[in-house]
């Protein structure tokens, strides 16, 4: 019997001093899942009535801030089930749904950024152009592959990873994350190569194309007006400051599997509590703030609530 729950099930052993600290962690966790859930549906609520607000560069953010809510529910229910449990254990199908999702939405995140950093290249380097470069039909084109081909890939990804023996069926995370190639008796020479291949294409390249269109931004807008400066440093600084935390984090991702022996267990807890918190959290908040068109709607919104109850 025994030998049949553990083939099916996969237990999750990440969480530190569980018994001593489980209705901490479910507060904590709750409390941030309302964060996210309050801070990206704002964005996109403040985008979606404002009609000023209908344009490609404020569509990607939605579209990012939609992105921070899939990914999240995709993680969190399942943490306040495993925290209230005694024993954190997830089938090995929901397993790897949830890598699925995990990784989908990760990529998609990249690939909305890179659209993002192109809306601002034209905007800011063609502008007599942008309207018909920028137009719905391209906008879009953009979201439809920034959702579609990470979707696509990671199915492959997914199918390989259901294909493999597992010999292990207790991992150190707390959840289905690349620590699950740790539970495969033997380590698949083709995923390897199919994996780093996604890192490329689906990482790696987009980070390399938004350095290239800013760059190219910051030479023109040296050669310009101090008003032109401005305004590309009003839109292009919260961009550049998300993507720098999506590398870190996808770096953490990266790091975490292969040295997940050598890390003490509140190291590699932390290090993945990062990766679930800080983008989905921090970047509703660094766009709500830095972007003063969005800013201001959101202020006006919450003053509307205020007079109403008063």
């Amino acid at each position: 019997m025994d030998a049949e729950f553990n083939g099916t099930f996969i237990t999750l052993g990440g969480l530190v001093d569980l018994d001593q600290y489980r209705y901490l962690y479910f507060v904590i966790f709750l409390t941030l899942y309302i964060l996210i859930l309050f801070t990206n549906g704002t964005i996109i609520c403040v985008i979606c009535i404002h009609r000023n607000l209908h344009e490609p560069m404020y569509i990607f953010i939605s579209a990012l801030s939609l992105n921070s809510l899939l990914f999240s529910t995709a993680i969190y229910p399942k943490l306040f089930i495993d925290v209230l449990s005694q024993k954190q254990t997830i089938s090995h199908s929901a397993c790897l749904f949830q890598f699925f999702l995990f990784y989908s939405f990760a990529k998609s995140d990249f690939l909305l950024l890179s659209a993002m950093s192109y809306d601002r290249y034209v905007s800011i380097c063609k502008p007599l152009q942008y309207p018909t470069i920028m137009g719905k039909r391209t906008v879009v084109v953009l979201l439809t592959l920034a959702w579609f081909l990470p979707a696509c890939a990671d199915v492959v990804a997914t199918v390989i990873n259901s294909q493999q023996k597992l010999c292990n069926f207790k991992t150190r995370g707390i959840l289905c994350n690349n620590t699950i190639h740790k539970l495969h008796c033997v380590k698949s020479a083709f995923f390897t190569v199919f994996a780093y291949f996604m890192l490329t294409t689906a990482v790696v390249v987009p980070v390399m194309f938004i350095l290239f269109t800013y760059i190219k931004i910051f030479i023109i807008t040296y050669h310009s007006c101090a008003e032109v400066r401005k305004k590309a440093a009003e839109t292009c600084l919260p961009h550049l400051i998300v993507l720098f935390s999506f590398v870190c984090l996808g770096s953490f991702d990266v790091i975490v599997a292969p040295l997940e022996s050598d890390l003490p267990k509140i190291v590699r807890l932390i290090m993945t509590l990062q990766i679930v918190v800080y983008s989905p959290l921090l970047n509703p908040i660094i766009y709500g703030v830095k972007m003063k068109e969005i800013w201001k709607h959101i202020k006006r919104l919450f003053c509307q609530l205020v007079n109403k109850r008063i």
